[in-house]
């Protein structure tokens, strides 16, 4: 607080204080009295106090501030000073008098303090006492009233971190008071609507408008097994200078009487949780994904644990027998529960359930059923011993089994459990497992269905190839077909190796455009009637020709082939294509050509004619045939992909075994994006 000093210039004293703290609702005067009882430091809150103007106060007794004040004399004012010098701090109350004569009472502080020139100076704090006892009366009002209300009160700074709580709240919460200190309300409060209570508060913060009895439900993080409804009431604090802006609150626990918004409350995170398993479930059409997909979207809003276990039925057409065991193959788990609850969940792959089984409760009614795990469940349910008391000492207190039903069939079951401190399975929580079972199922069954065809087209794609090639003494031949990931379905890529009566040795590549049963069906078409012309020893590009009608009668619309007729007596290799990519040489000196010339149209397009080109092939001269799953990949040309083949044929040639693999593993992306085939063929020629 500025002094004044003699001649009414203003300094800072030993006291400093901005308005708007404070001393804005209690006046403080500050002044000082030095060795000879003369006023020495006059602030502007004396001047408020007592009246007096510093030129009409400084160097004149500082009797004349008090009401026992007589000709420059008051024993008041000796006593106030003689206690701050010699007991260096003294408080008390003394009847003071203002300039106008009036007396008052007045509270004093006294200190003893060393002024300019060395000099002794009682440095003096006065207030008028009844100011004082309000502030004092307001300070333990409000002292009282975080100790011991009953309702929440909560003081938060503009960022909305806690500042100032009482216990009420805290418990409200769930967690004591000092965890709340600095965090943000959202760290402690899982709300239903988004980002609606936050932005309601900040608006608060921000000076808007105070929120009164506004009704909220909520879910304490501390009380994670409660939903609450709470009435809250915001208002912003008084940005005084020094002071926190932020946000004052009230809130009440009113979930008894607003049961009705609880319910809405769980109702909105219950369509919350199946919106969030509608686009996480079912984003492959992998069983095993999907299936942990479901797990993934159970937990931890819904449960603490959870598995899913498909029906090992004998045929499809089995019928469920209540009175047999049932076999399940476990294929997707997880739980957010400390050990040995991890092990219960993931710990098995094969799981049989004896008659009389709770899964068997469920899969006799078809619906979704819940039961406390006690000791009967256990006997009922998990025959192994060391598996039941694995269970027991799970934490799991009770689980809800759904069925996976899908067209009309059981594929299996979903398995969900809860540890004692959550409630148990409510009706509610029985309807929404029901329906994100019956979700969950149908997506499982597509991916089923879907693997299913996969694996029929892939194993008729693979009878189709040839399960052995044919040898020549002039041809050593390494090959591999790498069917693609379970992303894509499979192609029609296929090879073959055919021997001529006169020794010699067609080499063939193709590829069917499409994927799937159709797709291996027309490639095992091709193959057959390709090797059935070959006998024939007609000209490849006749032979196209005949491929290329047959095609056409068959409804293939787009095929490739490269049909290659080497001749080892005389070192030549007549070569056609119909649209397929080019087959590279590595000749003997380790240079990689690529034969080019005798690109032709695809097979089913018709109306074009091929050609056969002839070239000559050095001794120990390498072939690469193969498809365009080897060079094409996203985000790579085919000529980007053809460079990088034809770089990896040139680098250190070997045996070719070794070779098909080394190239197989630096171009194919994992999983692999297409069907693949490659064949490498190392020429000799015959002794004359």
């Amino acid at each position: 607080m500025p002094s004044a000093l003699p001649g009414g210039e203003e300094a800072h004293g030993p006291f400093w204080s901005e308005p708007g703290t404070l001393l804005e609702h209690v006046p403080v005067a500050v002044f000082g009295i030095d060795e000879g009882g003369l006023v020495c430091d006059w602030g502007p809150g004396a001047r408020d106090l007592f009246g007096y103007d510093s030129t009409a106060v400084l160097s004149k007794p500082g009797a004349l501030l008090f009401a026992d004040g007589h000709q420059g004399a008051s024993d008041s004012c000796a006593r106030l000073t003689e206690r701050g010098r010699t007991l260096g701090y003294w408080r008390g109350r003394l009847t003071a008098r203002h300039r106008d004569a009036t007396s008052f009472e007045c509270g004093f502080r006294a200190f003893s303090m060393i002024g300019a020139g060395g000099r002794s100076v009682v440095t003096v704090l006065a207030s008028r006492s009844g100011e004082l006892d309000r502030v004092k009366t307001n300070l333990a009002f409000l002292d009282a009233l975080f100790e011991t209300c009953p309702i929440g009160l909560v003081m938060l700074d503009q960022d909305l971190r806690y500042v100032h709580l009482n216990q009420a709240l805290a418990d409200m919460d769930g967690v004591p008071i000092e965890a709340h200190l600095g965090r943000g309300m959202d760290e402690f409060m899982i709300m239903p609507d988004g980002d609606e209570y936050q932005r309601m508060l900040r608006a608060v913060a921000l000076g808007g408008a105070p929120v009164v009895g506004t009704l909220v439900g909520l879910r304490p993080r501390g009380h994670p097994d409660r939903d609450q409804v709470r009435s809250v009431s915001f208002f912003p604090l008084s940005q005084a200078v020094g002071s926190r802006a932020g946000v004052g609150g009230l809130m009440v626990d009113v979930t008894d009487r607003e049961q009705a918004i609880l319910e809405a409350t769980a109702s909105r995170r219950r369509l919350a949780l199946l919106d969030g398993a509608s686009t996480r479930i079912g984003t492959t059409l992998d069983v095993n994904l999907t299936a942990q997909e479901l797990v993934d979207a159970s937990m931890p809003d819904f449960c603490d644990g959870a598995v899913v276990e498909v029906v090992e039925w004998m045929d499809e057409a089995e019928d469920f027998d209540p009175a047999r065991p049932l076999f399940t193959r476990r294929i997707a788990s997880g739980t957010i529960l400390p050990p040995p609850a991890t092990e219960l969940v993931s710990g098995v792959e094969k799981v049989r359930y004896p008659s009389g089984s709770v899964i068997h409760d469920m899969l006799r009614t078809g619906r979704a059923i819940s039961a406390v795990v006690n000791e009967e469940f256990l006997a009922r349910t998990v025959l192994i011993e060391s598996r039941a008391r694995l269970f027991a000492e799970s934490g799991l207190a009770c689980v809800l089994v759904a069925p996976l039903i899908a067209r009309g069939t059981v594929q299996g079951i979903a398995m969900f459990g809860r540890s004692a401190a959550r409630p148990a399975f409510t009706q509610d929580d029985v309807s929404l497992a029901s329906e994100l079972a019956s979700r969950a199922a149908i997506c499982l069954d597509n991916a089923r269905l879907y693997s299913r065809v996969q694996d029929i087209a892939l194993t008729l794609q693979r009878a189709l190839l040839p399960s052995a090639l044919a040898t020549s003494p002039y041809v050593d031949v390494a090959h591999r077909y790498v069917p693609g990931s379970r992303i894509t379905e499979v192609g029609g890529d296929w090879y073959d190796v055919i021997t001529l009566p006169d020794g010699r040795v067609v080499l063939v590549v193709g590829d069917v455009m499409g994927h799937g049963v159709s797709a291996a069906a027309a490639m095992g078409r091709l193959r057959i009637t390709t090797k059935a012309l070959a006998r024939h020893d007609i000209e490849p590009a006749e032979l196209l020709a005949e491929l290329d009608a047959c095609a056409q009668e068959a409804g293939i619309e787009l095929a490739t082939c490269l049909y290659i007729v080497y001749d080892p007596r005389t070192g030549r290799a007549r070569i056609a294509s119909a649209g397929h990519p080019p087959p590279l040489m590595l000749r003997p000196d380790g240079a990689v050509e690529t034969i080019d010339e005798v690109l032709g149209v695809p097979l089913g397009v018709g109306g074009f004619p091929f050609r056969t080109t002839e070239i000559e092939l050095p001794e120990d001269a390498t072939l690469a045939l193969y498809t365009d799953g080897l060079i094409e990949a996203r985000g790579r040309d085919l000529e980007a992909g053809l460079a990088a083949l034809r770089a990896e044929l040139g680098r250190s040639p070997g045996p070719l075994e070794a070779m098909v693999d080394r190239i197989l593993t630096s171009l194919l992306p994992a999983p692999p994006a297409d069907d693949t085939v490659l064949v490498l063929a190392r020429v000799r020629r015959a002794t004359q």
